[in-house]
């Protein structure tokens, strides 16, 4: 059998990529599939391809893969040149690496695991004007191939170093993040095939981050998914490097700076989600939930749950035998740590979550059901999300039904706000809003109540980034009430407020100004005004003071520099009366004797 590996020298030399619409190889997506008889030209090199039999699923291999092909080479006069079918023995060969002709890698990437199609490849895509393999030259030639299979292969860090071949692929989930506890299955090579390393049958868990054998398995266990099995290359920079006395002590099989060979498998792994962004509450998924929703604040859930101390006693258990836990989250029922945590539950998920003393009992002892709580314990809780009922999304109320939830959410607020919980009253006043938001379409007769109710979530919102000291939300929820409402006293007050707070001192006191035009014996108008006059005095002072150093500075500079000009000048002055008394005395001593 002749190999297609010889390709004319001057192939590359015909290839114009400015003339080219789409990359070389590249199917026109446009186009509907193939039908099986059907021949199409697929790209603007003269490629043409006819479909003789469909392959599985839709999938094709990519530039780099290995693939496994059948295939026989003709003239289009029938005459054979090459076949791999002769001796039965399929070839493979490595996508895009030049051993085989330019047109059969670009006809190869668009064929699916199982299909048979006849290729048209013209002269620049095949032997050239040089010909070869028996083929004269500017020859037109065809290939019939069919793809038995391929193996995707993949550069995880794009430097050649960790080469991934992927044997079997896995299921959807995936692929794990640093934090995830994963499972996993190995078996390490050396070059010559000695096996220096292999896992417990039952595998072995670590989390991600942490790292297991050499740097490389995280890195490519982060590109895989479940139940997917892979080869590995590992270059030394990505295994052990030249590190000989570690090597000895942990690997003594493995030499210096070997090249590894490992075949991995990601047998499962466990989710770990960083709840709050500081690493203070993490859950491990134990078992996935069902479907897409999860509980989030403010829902009746159910849950049960067992509580422990990190050393593993156990002091509180619930939802057991007195039946499931319920609350409602974030309504601060349980523990900060496991509110928040519940609240991402999906139905019928199970965690693990751990929550250190910030987001638990804090620096107190607590007395439990069955143990003592020390202060500043870290807690671990493994929690069942039993069920959970969400409440009505605003679309899916009637106009009624929105301003009685918008009223209900505001008055909680409220209550909140009187107990000093303005976190909590701000997420009430902003979920009462969107009930009565302007996209909705309210009757003639509830215009005036809507609007109202509108205002005041603005306001109280307002009032509660004051306490926050987000002074930015507070501006913009009073600008939002400005908008509707011109001369709104509370509005214009509360953004002079924070205006102050951030320095804005001219545009507080056009506010201030605008709230005593519309109502001019306001108390605390008056009063914030006369703190604004304090603070434009003690800015006036610190702007006087800073010029007055300005150009104290500007005219210590000046006189330095006038002095070191007068001192130059002397100096030039020194340097001439010297030179006119040595002048003196040269021509004394140069005299004729008399």
């Amino acid at each position: 059998m002749v190999m297609v590996v010889e390709k004319a020298s001057n192939v590359s030399q015909i290839e114009d990529e400015d003339e080219l619409d789409e990359e070389p190889g590249e199917v026109i997506e446009s186009a509907p599939p193939l039908k099986v008889g059907e021949e199409r030209e697929i790209n603007s090199s003269g490629l043409k391809k006819k479909l003789l039999k469909r392959g599985l699923g839709w999938d094709t291999p990519e530039f780099d893969d290995e693939v496994t092909v059948h295939y026989v080479g003709t003239l289009l006069d029938g005459t054979k040149f090459d076949s791999t079918r002769d001796d039965d023995k399929p070839f493979n060969f490595k996508l895009g690496y030049g051993q085989v002709v330019t047109g059969l890698d670009q006809a190869i990437i668009t064929m699916e695991k199982g299909e048979i199609a006849l290729f048209t490849l013209p002269p620049e895509l095949s032997y050239g004007a040089t010909g070869a393999n028996g083929v004269p030259p500017n020859c037109v030639i065809q290939f019939e191939v069919e793809l038995i299979s391929w193996i995707k292969v993949v550069d995880v860090c794009k430097d050649g170093g960790i080469i991934k071949k992927v044997m079997e692929k896995g299921e959807q989930a995936g692929p794990p993040g640093d934090l995830d506890e994963v499972l996993v299955k190995y078996q390490v090579k050396l070059d010559d095939g000695a096996i220096v390393a292999t896992t417990p049958e039952d595998g072995v868990e670590f989390h991600v981050k942490d790292g297991c054998f050499c740097p490389a398995l995280p890195k490519a266990l982060k590109t895989m998914r479940t139940g997917e099995k892979v080869n590995l290359v590992i270059q030394p920079q990505y295994a052990f490097g030249e590190r000989d006395s570690e090597l000895k002590n942990e690997f003594p099989l493995i030499p210096s700076s070997s090249v590894l060979n490992i075949d991995l498998e990601l047998v499962s792994f466990k989710p770990v989600i960083d709840i709050t962004g500081d690493s203070k509450v993490i859950k491990k998924i134990l078992k996935e939930g069902e479907g897409t929703l999860s509980a989030n604040e403010g829902v009746a859930v159910t849950i049960r749950y067992t509580a422990m101390l990190d050393d593993g006693t156990i002091f509180e258990k619930k939802g057991f035998d007195e039946g499931p836990l319920g609350f409602i989250t974030d309504e601060e029922q349980v523990i900060a740590g496991l509110d928040r945590a519940v609240a991402t539950m999906k139905k019928r998920e199970h965690a693990k979550l751990t929550i250190t003393s910030e987001y638990g009992f804090g620096n107190t002892e607590i007395k439990r059901d069955l143990a003592v709580v020390p202060p500043n314990s870290t807690l671990l809780y493994e929690v069942e999300m039993l069920d959970f009922v969400k409440e009505k999304a605003p679309w899916e109320m009637t106009n009624q039904e929105r301003i009685e939830a918008a009223e209900r959410k505001k008055e909680e607020g409220n209550q909140l706000f009187k107990n000093a919980k303005y976190q909590r009253a701000c997420k009430k006043y902003d979920k009462a809003a969107d009930y009565v938001s302007e996209d909705a379409t309210f009757g003639d007769d509830n215009q005036k109540l809507v609007k109202a109710l509108r205002v005041s979530c603005w306001l109280n919102g307002a009032a509660c980034s004051l306490k926050l000291n987000d002074f930015h939300e507070a501006i913009k929820l009073c600008s939002k009430v400005l908008d509707v409402e011109f001369h709104n006293v509370k509005a214009l007050y509360r953004r002079a407020q924070a205006y102050m707070k951030t320095a804005d001192l001219h545009l507080a006191d056009l506010d201030i100004k605008r709230a005593l035009e519309a109502d001019p014996q306001n108390r605390e108008v008056k009063l914030i005004q006369k703190n604004l006059k304090q603070l434009q005095a003690e800015s006036d002072k610190r702007d006087a003071k800073l010029y007055s150093n300005m150009f104290r500075m500007t005219d210590s500079y000046a006189a330095t520099k006038r002095l070191k000009v007068e001192k130059v000048e002397d100096n030039n002055r020194d340097e001439e009366v010297m030179a006119a008394e040595m002048e003196k005395v040269a021509v004394s001593s140069a005299a004729p004797p008399l």
